[in-house]
This record gives C-alpha cells, structure tokens and sequence, in this order.
C-alpha cells in the first residue's frame, strides 16, 4: 500500500507540474507582446534582403536561442539528479574532532 501511496502522489506531482508548464508556455507564446517585439530597422534589413541573408538570419538566431538553451538544461538535469546528495546529512554520525 506504501508503494502505491508513493506512485500516486508521485503521478499527481508530476501532473501538477505538467499542467504548470503548459500554462507558462500557453502564456509566454499566446501573450501579445510576444508578438509585438519586431525592431523596424530589423523588420526593413530583412524585408529588402535577399534569401541567403534571411537563412543567414534564422541561423543566427538558432545559434543564440539553442546553446543558452541547452546549457539552461543541462544544469536543471544536474540539480535534478544532485537534489538528494545532502538532504540526509544530518543523519550521519559526527567525526570525534569537532572544530
């Protein structure tokens, strides 16, 4: 029975934060302003550049979005497996030499 306590809250917590991400996706990628933040000398460079220019563009900006990105991911994986390693230090015995 512990197990299965243990399984549904686990279900139910994942769920929660499940839901949570959807919502902070729905609202940074539906909201307005996500939509507004076009720079007009941007807007103009683009629109009179020819189709290497505009590859070149979206490259670039896959190359500043991607790495951050990942490396945002990594960190969150680290923490994610670490987030146990000292939560039970202060269970274990003291050393004799207590400076």
């Amino acid at each position: 029975m512990n197990q299965s306590n243990s399984a549904s809250r686990r279900f139910i917590w994942l769920s929660r934060l499940f839901a949570i991400a959807v919502l902070v996706f729905a609202a940074f990628t539906f909201a307005p302003p996500a939509f507004s933040q076009n720079c007009a000398l941007c807007y103009t460079q683009a629109a009179s550049s020819g189709h290497r220019m505009i590859e070149a563009l979206r490259s670039g900006i896959l190359v500043l979005i991607v790495p951050p990105t990942l490396m945002w991911l990594v960190l969150a994986a680290i923490s994610y497996s670490k987030r146990n390693q000292f939560k039970h230090a202060d269970h274990l015995p003291r050393p004799a030499s207590d400076w």
